[in-house]
């Protein structure tokens, strides 16, 4: 197994991703933000720049599989080491979302396309 001790969670060091890990922020509005009768939207913004790390893997083995999945096994929250603009290794609070992956052959023991994204709490 590679491992990739720029991303860690809980201090476990994640697997060396396949290709690009994505970035991106968004905004958190409140509920009481919408539209009013006349169409103008109305926005409180509860949070700035709330950060998503999207990550690949094109191609797993039953034991790479298996140490991903016991890095988040039965956490709600975690700590996620990462690299900052600077280059600074940074702990943000975070939780795993969106996890897909298929499993492409059972005789071999592989997988293929594992995706899941890391959110900033």
């Amino acid at each position: 197994m590679r491992f990739f001790e720029d991303y860690l969670i809980d201090g476990q060091p994640m697997l060396v991703p396949d290709a690009d890990v994505s970035l991106s922020f968004a905004d958190l509005d409140s509920s009481d933000s919408g539209r009013d009768e006349s169409g103008i939207m109305h926005r409180i913004v509860v949070r700035e720049r709330v950060a998503t790390w999207g990550f690949n893997y094109s191609q797993l083995t039953v034991e790479e599989y298996r140490y991903m999945r016991l890095l988040f096994a039965g956490k709600s929250e975690f700590y996620f080491t990462h690299r900052d603009l600077d280059g600074n290794l940074v702990d943000t609070r975070a939780y795993c979302s969106n996890e897909s992956i298929t499993y492409h052959n059972a005789r071999l023991g592989l997988y293929k396309n594992l995706k899941f994204n890391i959110i900033e709490c």
